[in-house]
């Protein structure tokens, strides 16, 4: 085994401290969200690509994949803005997480070796400027293009009131001006409510090499706007986010 394969993001010496962030977010995401996760077991043991709506904040995302690790034992590697990766002294911490601004090739080459991605492919624009859970993906096929190359399936999650913990202030026809000439423009971002947050795993995609990346993405968008108009009431609100975490009636159902 050479040093490179030693010290990789599977190696066993990131496990430690992967499995500590892991259980420190799982216990915030206990008690101040009463988080839970449904629909584990539609996630493939091999390979694919998670997509998901990004909120202000991608807090239901991270608490997934913290659950998911703890209870499965697999990491989650996600794609995450080039931006966010360069804040001075988190490197290791990302690193440890499986956080970073991968490339294209670089995500269809851990595919390959058996991994899940994590990708919003709304990225940034969607965290700052979607009203109410829209999906603002715009003409972004490079996630499908991806799965296609790398023969997986793409796994569509929506967390329930993920909007509702977290809000930006600042959405105008200016700063989103400045967002799309600069790609970080970012807005003031307020919130933390203990709303109530729930993770639904919807059906896989399978691979399909007779569909263009293009047909693909235009799936995996309907997929997740599916989930999220089956567990999502809109519009948000965050006094009935928060009463659901006392509704024994809304958790019956």
């Amino acid at each position: 085994m050479n040093k490179h394969q030693e010290t990789g993001p599977d190696s066993k010496i990131w496990k430690k401290p992967r499995k500590f962030f892991a259980h420190i977010a799982d216990i915030y995401g206990k008690i101040w969200h009463g988080y839970e996760l449904t629909g584990i077991e539609h996630i493939p043991k091999g390979p694919g690509i998670i997509i998901y709506h990004h909120g202000a904040m991608s807090i239901g995302y991270v608490f997934f994949a913290a659950r998911y690790f703890l209870e499965t034992g697999r990491a989650c590697f996600s794609l995450m803005h080039h931006v966010v990766y360069w804040i001075p002294g988190l490197q290791m911490f990302f690193y440890v997480l499986g956080l970073k601004s991968y490339n294209k090739a670089e995500i269809v080459e851990m595919m390959k070796k058996g991994r899940l991605m994590g990708i919003s492919p709304g990225g940034g624009r969607e965290a700052l400027y979607s009203h109410d859970y829209d999906i603002m993906w715009g003409k972004r096929t490079g996630f499908a293009q991806a799965a296609l190359e790398a023969k997986v399936p793409i796994i569509p999650i929506f967390t329930q009131n993920s909007c509702e913990a977290y809000r930006t202030i600042g959405k105008t026809r200016l700063t989103k001006w400045l967002y799309e000439k600069t790609r970080c423009m970012l807005l003031p971002v307020y919130g933390g409510f203990p709303v109530k947050l729930r993770t639904f795993i919807g059906e896989p995609i399978p691979y399909d090499p007779n569909i263009t990346a293009v047909e693909l993405a235009e799936r995996a968008k309907i997929a997740l706007e599916n989930l999220r108009d089956k567990h999502q009431k809109r519009p948000g609100n965050i006094l009935r986010a928060l009463s659901e975490r006392f509704d024994k009636h809304y958790k019956a159902n």
